[in-house]
């Protein structure tokens, strides 16, 4: 999700003036589950929670002016950058973080982070688009001209990125920032820019009251007039729900849709200076930062079964929930006759779903997520 002065999903903000990003709450970024979170304060420190945001630790690092953040699927791989100065990196959820020199100088202000925390993409807002394959240990730059790139995203695997330019049109990659190519968008000053976790959902707002949707990887782009002044965008791994926040002085507002940005809905939130938001990958949790706090919602989902053959097994499947759901077999559909699969499913960092591949115990066998 997302990253700066806005934040998402993916990443990105905007800087076209720095005033903006030294409000009290820089970013943020939410991670699969939405229970651990890492926030950075401008002019301050940068602080983390583990348990949905209940409680917050300060992490051990220099007060600086900090204005983007990312972190890995699990948390444990978080990554912050401080305007205009280098990437700081941490392996353990932030109790311990490393500052990391690039070979090459750039005007660091935005980073995004694949599912593992191993990819990055970070931006200058007068500079490069720089790439790292080891967590931030080393970097290089990308086959991109120098720009003032204004936000950034990447897919789960790392595989497909999308960046903007201020003032600029919206660049996609689809191997791993190798190259690039310029979508043909208007000419904006776009503030955010979000990733589904397979890179084929795009969002970008760009300060104006129109959101920019893409269904096929950036090849073509459509707009929704929503009404407001939008400087942050994020949505689910899927990519159907979003959340944007508008920010037009003490009344903004934050609107949401759950078909994919077909239709939207104005959230009964306060009326503040919004500026960075983000989702869980089910899209269960919402998470708001404002010049002011910070917000969070909930709203109980029960995550949808896909099921796929695989040889003479079955691959179940599910966004990763809010909740640790428990997969349960049936063979005739009776309500005692329900039993739990005892093996655990695993997380697929390329598309944020927990899987699962079971051979059926009968030649009919019916599958249910039964939450604990």
């Amino acid at each position: 999700m997302r990253a700066a002065d806005g934040c998402h999903s993916g990443v990105g903000s905007e800087l076209d003036t720095h005033n903006r990003a030294r409000s009290r709450l820089a970013s943020r970024r939410i991670i699969a589950d939405g229970s651990k979170l890492v926030a950075a304060v401008s002019s301050g420190g940068i602080y983390t929670s583990t348990n949905f945001g209940g409680s917050w630790v300060l992490n051990n690092l220099p007060s600086k002016s900090w204005v983007s953040v990312a972190s890995s699927a699990d948390g444990s791989m978080l990554v912050a950058v401080p305007f205009n100065t280098v990437p700081y990196t941490s392996t353990n959820g932030g109790v311990t973080w490393n500052t990391n020199n690039s070979a090459f100088g750039n005007d660091w202000h935005y980073v995004a982070s694949s599912a593992d925390g191993m990819r990055l993409i970070a931006a200058g807002n007068v500079g490069r688009l720089a790439l790292s394959i080891d967590g931030g240990s080393s970097w290089a730059t990308s086959n991109v001209p120098v720009a003032a790139w204004s936000a950034v995203a990447s897919a789960a695997d790392g595989s497909k990125l999308v960046a903007t330019i201020s003032n600029g049109r919206i660049y996609t990659s689809t191997d791993a920032g190798l190259t690039w190519v310029s979508n043909n968008t208007p000419t904006f000053y776009w503030t955010s820019v979000a990733s589904s976790a397979d890179g084929t959902r795009l969002a970008a707002v760009w300060g104006g009251s129109s959101i920019f949707i893409s269904t096929n990887s950036g090849s073509t782009w459509s707009s929704n007039n929503v009404g407001g002044d939008f400087i942050s965008v994020a949505f689910s791994a899927d990519g159907t729900k979003f959340i944007a926040a508008s920010t037009v002085g003490p009344n903004g507002k934050i609107c949401t849709s759950t078909d994919g940005g077909a239709t939207w809905t104005s959230n009964n939130v306060p009326n503040n200076i919004w500026r960075s938001v983000a989702s869980s990958a089910d899209g269960s949790r919402l998470v708001a930062a404002a010049s002011g706090g910070i917000y969070a919602s909930y709203s109980a989902a029960s995550p949808q079964l896909s099921l796929a053959t695989t040889g003479e097994s079955l691959l179940l499947s599910w966004i990763v929930p809010s909740t640790n759901f428990m997969v349960e077999q049936n063979s005739d559909l009776s309500p005692g006759n329900w039993t739990p699969l005892t093996d655990s499913p695993t997380l697929n960092l390329t598309n944020l779903q927990q899987q699962l591949l079971v051979t059926p115990s009968n030649t009919q066998s019916f599958f249910r997520l039964k939450a604990p």
